[in-house]
């Protein structure tokens, strides 16, 4: 399942949403099923969770059931009994294999209110091109120091929209509330230690000193495998769907699922 986290939902916490699931699941009558032992719990698994404060278009979740379901009447059962700000978009019959593994980047926009537009377009190109840019985060385990940059694989200030405001044109500067808005778009690819959007602000901050003057707003636009050709991300749910359908049919009458 697809879900999104919108509004003020994006400062719930992980343990939070969990229980607001798990209660949903139980309202939507969903024949979830339970792990075995003194202390049986729903099995639900999380995979690729945005940090506490950020909204997300592409988080993703898995529902073990004891009898077939049809996934639309999951959907529309499951988002309507889901807090607003919880919203369910997409959910597939699963196929074998982990949908974990299967989230390798992120695509991110961080707004930047009161932000100036040409210093952020060059603490971008300053970050690229860096060989490496170590940055250092509180963790549970005390601080620790790891390269933010060698995660990053695209990282942008788009050009501002025309007056216009023609649709499906990127931009950098926007008026937010009167207010100038800079836009970044990253994209970041899933490795241990995770390297977030902050630790990228961290990265612009000590390559070029450029900071914005409040708080960013960060939203996760997707999350997939990335197409090795084309360096775009690819929708996760894909193969669940080809799987299901029992795949297509390729040359000569061959079937893949891929």
């Amino acid at each position: 399942m697809r879900y999104a986290k919108r509004g003020r939902l994006r400062f719930t916490s992980h343990r939070d949403i969990s229980r607001a699931v798990e209660r949903a699941v139980r309202r939507a009558g969903i024949p979830v099923a339970y792990s075995a032992g003194f202390s049986p719990h729903p099995k639900i698994s999380y995979a690729g969770a945005a940090p506490t404060g950020v909204a997300s278009e592409a988080e993703y979740l898995e529902i073990g059931v004891t009898t077939p379901c049809d996934p639309q009447q999951v959907k529309r059962d499951l988002d309507e009994s889901l807090p607003p700000g919880l919203d369910v978009l997409d959910v597939v019959e699963a196929a074998p294999g982990a949908l974990a593994d299967r989230l390798e980047v992120s695509e991110w926009e961080v707004r930047l209110p009161g932000a100036d537009r040409e210093l952020a377009e060059v603490a971008v190109e300053k970050f690229l091109a860096a060989g490496t840019v170590e940055v250092e985060r509180l963790t549970k385990k005390g601080p620790r120091r790891f390269d933010a940059r060698e995660a990053v694989l695209r990282l942008t200030a788009l050009s501002a929209p025309d007056s216009q405001g023609s649709e499906g044109t990127d931009r950098t500067a926007a008026q937010v509330g009167g207010q100038s808005c800079v836009i970044l778009r990253m994209v970041v690819r899933h490795m241990t230690p995770a390297v977030r959007p902050d630790d990228v602000l961290t990265g612009l901050r000590l390559v070029a000193d450029f900071a914005p003057p409040v708080p960013p707003e960060v939203t996760r636009l997707a999350q997939g495998p990335l197409d090795a050709r084309t360096g775009a991300l690819a929708d996760p749910l894909d193969l669940d769907r080809e799987t299901t359908r029992g795949g297509e049919a390729g040359p000569a009458g061959e079937h893949v699922a891929g």
